[in-house]
Parts: C-alpha cells; structure tokens; sequence
C-alpha cells in the first residue's frame, strides 16, 4: 500500500527537511546534476531509512539497482533500456508513468507496482505533450488497474488533494504546492494531515 501522499524533489538536502514532516514515500528526481547523482541518491536513501520511508529514485535505475533502493520510477521511453527482470529481482518496485492508453497498456504489461496518472491538472513544472487528464479520468485508470496502486500526478494542490483522492487515486504525487510554498515543511504538513483524512 503506497503513502496517500507523494512529495517529488530534486535534492537530498529536501528529502531531509520534508521527512519529518510525516512523510512515508518520496520520490528523488534530479534532472540536471548528473555529476552528483550517485551522493544524492546515497543520502536519500539512509535519511530514509533512518525516518522509516521509502525512497522512490526517478529514471535511473542502474543507481538505483547498486544502491539498493525501494523503488524506481521510470517514464515510458526509459522502458526501452530498463532491465526490468534485474529490478525484480533485487527487489526493486516499480512505478510507471502513463499519460494515454496505449502506455497504460504497455504499463500494465510490466506489472508495476503502481501506475501513475498525468497531468492531472495543468502543470507549472515543465511543458507537456499530453492536456490535463483531468479528474474524472483518475476513476476510469483505476478500474482498469483494480488493486494495482494508482498515483495521481500534475498541478495538484492541497485544496485539490481531497477530490483526486476521493476520485479513486491511492496516492497523490506532489512537486511545485511543496516546495515554492513560502513555507514548504508547514504546507507538507498540512498535506500529510489531509492525505490520512481522506
């Protein structure tokens, strides 16, 4: 069963402040230090484990694999040069990114351990191919997954946070509503608060 709520951060240093805020899963996606990718995951992964959380590592998976991680999530191109089998068997759990039905089937036919949804709603951090899905698509995913994990991403706020989970997300993956809140350990707080609510 995965955390109600997801946090999405490009750092170490945010995995360690967002952690004590009740956090149980969270995701390290570092896109543009390739250099420090290693030391990053590294200490992720032992804040982690010292705070009794799962640290989900976006993309690569090889580092992932070596330093023994809990999860990789991977987007659909990086499913051409996963060794998917290696993962499974380290024990590695997988989440895959799916923004239409074609990669929703091609998700599903690698078996992950969840699935995620989006963009949910329009999105400020990057620039997406796909519109927003909207809520009322996150039920129809989660029929067709049934008792596979669903992970809602894209735009979400805390005041969007109950309707995606009432909707049928069992978890709800955030980035921006965190951290360019002017006070991101109280706004993780309150997003962890709600998330156990609902």
């Amino acid at each position: 069963m995965l955390a109600r709520v997801y946090p999405i951060v490009d750092s170490a240093e945010w995995v360690g402040r967002l952690l004590p805020c009740g956090v149980r899963l969270i995701q390290l996606r570092i896109k543009d230090r390739p250099q420090a990718l290693r030391a990053e995951i590294r200490a992720a992964r032992a804040q982690c484990a010292r705070a009794g959380a799962q640290l989900v590592v976006n993309d690569y998976w090889q580092l992932a694999l070596e330093e023994g991680c809990d999860f990789v999530h991977l987007g659909q191109s990086d499913l051409d040069t996963a060794d998917i089998a290696a993962l499974r068997r380290a024990g590695v759990r997988l989440g895959i990114s799916t923004h239409d039905e074609r990669e929703l089937e091609r998700a599903l036919a690698l078996e992950p351990d969840y699935i995620a949804l989006g963009p949910i709603y329009p999105t400020l951090l990057k620039a997406m191919p796909f519109p927003p899905q909207g809520v009322a698509r996150i039920g129809t995913w989660k029929g067709r997954i049934g008792a596979r994990a669903l992970v809602a991403i894209g735009g979400l706020t805390l005041e969007r946070l109950p309707g995606v989970l009432a909707a049928g997300a069992d978890s709800a993956a955030v980035v921006t509503d965190i951290v360019r809140n002017p006070d991101p350990e109280a706004r993780m707080r309150a997003w962890v608060r709600v998330g156990l609510a609902a």
